[in-house]
């Protein structure tokens, strides 16, 4: 029996086990900017056993916006959606830095020799054999992707961060 639309093969479904899915999945979610908000936040998705795998703060006068990326995408939205946060997602690249001497420089030129604009970028509380990781946000999600796998960067996929052994370490 198919569950797929058309000839289409089914769809099988995701497992617990993390998304192979060559992005992260970015939650940016509206506060006020005040004092405890960020708190509240984190003690929501950390008391659950997930991991902080990035964080950036995006704030102005009257609101903030934390961009957020977790070790597990589906129970961070589960939570989200539960605690009725005000978020939308976005997917972002994240990439280990290169065992070399200017490692951002590497990745920002195989970007720019693709003429590819990245529109910003944080760390990714991530190390695997000594090398940490970013996240990047891309103008084309897809061609980034390539760029990258075609110069010979590794992508971090959330089955990564979820088998991360030196997450903090």
């Amino acid at each position: 029996m198919s569950m797929g639309f058309g000839d289409e093969a089914p769809v099988e479904p995701m497992t617990a086990h993390g998304r192979t899915w060559p992005c992260l999945r970015q939650f940016g979610i509206f506060m006020e900017n005040r004092v405890g908000c960020l708190h509240d936040l984190l003690r929501q998705v950390e008391r659950h056993d997930l991991r902080v795998a990035a964080l950036s703060i995006v704030d102005s006068v009257d609101h903030a916006v934390a961009r957020l990326v977790v070790n597990n995408y589906e129970r961070a939205l589960e939570l989200l959606e539960f605690a009725n946060a005000h978020m939308f997602e976005t997917d972002v690249i994240g990439v280990e830095l290169p065992d070399n001497d200017q490692p951002h420089l590497s990745i920002c030129s195989a970007f720019m020799s693709a003429e590819l604009n990245i529109h910003y970028t944080y760390p990714l509380v991530y190390r695997r054999n000594g090398r940490g990781a970013v996240v990047l946000y891309v103008e084309d999600i897809d061609e980034g992707l390539r760029v990258l796998n075609e110069s010979g960067h590794k992508v971090i996929t959330e089955s990564d961060l979820l088998a991360d052994d030196e997450f903090y370490g």
